[in-house]
């Protein structure tokens, strides 16, 4: 699947009409939406609806207007989003019902930090103070579900005390940003939690439960795969089992989970390299640390190579049951108009990233095996950034389309004369395209290297 001769550059002109239609897309939903029925989830017949189970996806939404204007420099996206931000993200600093606060909270209030860190809006000490205190809160909050296990501990899914979601890897970055602004997390009797160990923690489960490496731990361990939730005993701390609750089981991969993982994991990685080498010392040491985070990481990622079609989209699930009557599905480009599964572009979307994240930072090391990971991203965006994976449509609210939530519920719309869902798009889809177009533009421009982290100076 992988495009050994792209560039970056190849791709400017397909960004630059990826931003215009990010912006008529932002607008349209802007004029359109009923913000009475709650987030704008996923569309159905190209609108935006919503689909009550958690609130995750509303700092996609006002996210979307930060990464727009960070790209073109259009004020008003930053105004919008930043009089949003203050209007209706406040509940979910103080969620302590979800595990997605690094979705919500980072991709708000981060992004405007970040923004202001990097001199592309100007410094105000008021409204720094309140990016900053916000951040602080959402990750200590996210701490606050914790599971101790009998090596470790991790950030519970809504699920409950003994479900550790793959999801959440890339939701570490509240705890990284908390911890890195200062923040002291207390509990009880004025206790200080540490909340770099708790990150270091979860992001070690994640790597340990779940995701696999061919050394024999199941009859279906194989290098990179991944399980969506992986289930405890939360009275003795055992892992029990693999799970899944978008997936098809929790022996196949959710391709959905297994770009989380990617992404996460990259990402950290480029994190950790900024942290100082005593900070760690008591968590294992920066070098176990990154090891077995690039292990994870490169095992996550070549499993995604190695199981998605030629043009980097990958269907729902590596393991979907009508995946067989699609033939030799592998090695010829990926049909979501096909009659038997769908396939999932916002899995493709978040994987880019992680694909280019972490063959960026193996060729900083001098570690060969990071061009293949590179040009792999590239490969990925340049099939998402022309139809028909790009809406095109004006009526379209959805910005990529072929996106798919939840495949076992039967949330995804069905077009008619259709038997799979396909034509829809998500926010989270929408918001991730959007950040792997804005890392390469900037990588284009030359401009600041783009991370989570640049919120914290």
């Amino acid at each position: 699947m992988v495009n050994l001769e792209l560039s970056p550059s190849d791709l400017s002109r397909k960004l630059l009409r990826f931003w215009q239609l990010s912006a008529e897309k932002i607008n349209l939903i802007e004029k359109n939406y009923d913000v009475s029925k709650g987030s704008p989830v996923f569309t159905m017949d190209g609108r935006y609806s919503t689909r009550g189970w958690t609130e995750w996806t509303q700092g996609f939404q006002y996210g979307s207007g930060i990464l727009q204007f960070d790209a073109t420099g259009e004020k008003s996206f930053l105004e919008s989003a930043k009089r949003k931000t203050v209007e209706v993200m406040a509940p979910h600093v103080s969620h302590i019902g979800v595990h997605d606060h690094g979705f919500n909270n980072v991709s708000t209030y981060g992004n405007l930090l970040r923004l202001m860190n990097e001199g592309k809006i100007p410094i105000n000490e008021w409204e720094k103070n309140f990016y900053e205190l916000a951040l602080k809160i959402s990750g200590a909050v996210q701490a606050s579900r914790w599971t101790a296990i009998k090596n470790g501990g991790f950030i519970h899914s809504f699920n409950g005390a003994h479900s550790l979601f793959v999801d959440t890897i890339r939701s570490c970055r509240a705890l990284v940003v908390s911890h890195s602004l200062g923040h002291v997390f207390q509990a009880e009797g004025d206790v200080k939690i540490n909340l770099l160990e708790r990150a270091m923690q979860h992001i070690r489960a994640t790597a340990e439960y779940s995701v696999y490496y061919g050394e024999g731990r199941d009859s279906y361990d194989m290098w990179g795969r991944t399980a969506h939730e992986s289930v405890f005993n939360v009275k003795d701390g055992n892992f029990r089992c693999p799970n899944s609750q978008q997936g098809y089981t929790g022996f196949t991969t959710w391709t959905r989970g297994l770009a989380w993982a990617m992404c996460g994991f990259a990402e950290e990685l480029e994190w950790l390299d900024t942290v100082d080498e005593k900070d760690l010392n008591d968590l294992g040491g920066k070098e176990n640390l990154s090891s077995f985070m690039v292990k994870a990481a490169k095992a996550t990622c070549d499993f995604y190579i190695s199981n998605t079609p030629v043009d980097g989209i990958p269907y729902w699930d590596t393991g979907a049951p009508n995946l067989y009557k699609l033939g030799d599905y592998l090695n010829k480009p990926a049909d979501p108009y096909n009659e038997h599964e769908p396939v999932d572009s916002s899995a493709a979307a978040i994987a880019a990233q992680g694909l280019l994240r972490l063959g960026k930072y193996l060729h900083d090391r001098n570690d060969q095996s990071g061009k293949q990971y590179w040009q792999a991203g590239l490969t990925v965006i340049n099939t998402l950034l022309d139809e028909p994976y790009l809406s095109t449509n004006p009526s379209h609210e959805g910005l990529l389309l072929h996106s798919i939530y939840h495949r076992p519920n039967g949330w995804d719309f069905i077009p008619k004369r259709s038997k799979i869902p396909n034509g829809e798009s998500s926010m989270w889809g929408d918001y991730h395209i959007r950040e792997v177009c804005l890392y390469l533009h900037r990588i284009i421009q030359k401009e600041k290297y783009y991370t989570f982290f640049n919120c914290v100076q």
